[in-house]
């Protein structure tokens, strides 16, 4: 199993390079702020892997918050105090 997990993760690194590789001219943003150019792979990636880390605390806290109702509902249930969680 792990040797598969590093293969398919050598596999996404190797295409982010291809990806890179090929998008290499400066795309420009305008940010209201600040004015960033960076390489089109790179903002790609960048958006892609941010994309990801929303996508995966979103889901993280769905099913904590899922835990934390159910963990209160079957405590009222059972007659005991409900601990208070912040």
């Amino acid at each position: 199993m792990r040797l598969i997990v590093t293969l398919l993760l050598l596999l996404f690194i190797a295409g982010g390079v291809v990806l890179g590789a090929l998008n290499a001219d400066l795309v420009g943003y305008d940010l209201a702020f600040a004015r960033v150019q960076v390489p089109k792979g790179a903002a790609l990636l960048s958006v892609l892997a941010l994309g990801w880390v929303l996508g995966g605390l979103t889901a993280w806290l769905g099913v904590t918050t899922r835990h934390r109702r159910e963990r209160r509902h079957s405590a009222k249930a059972q007659g005991a105090k409900v601990p208070k969680t912040s």
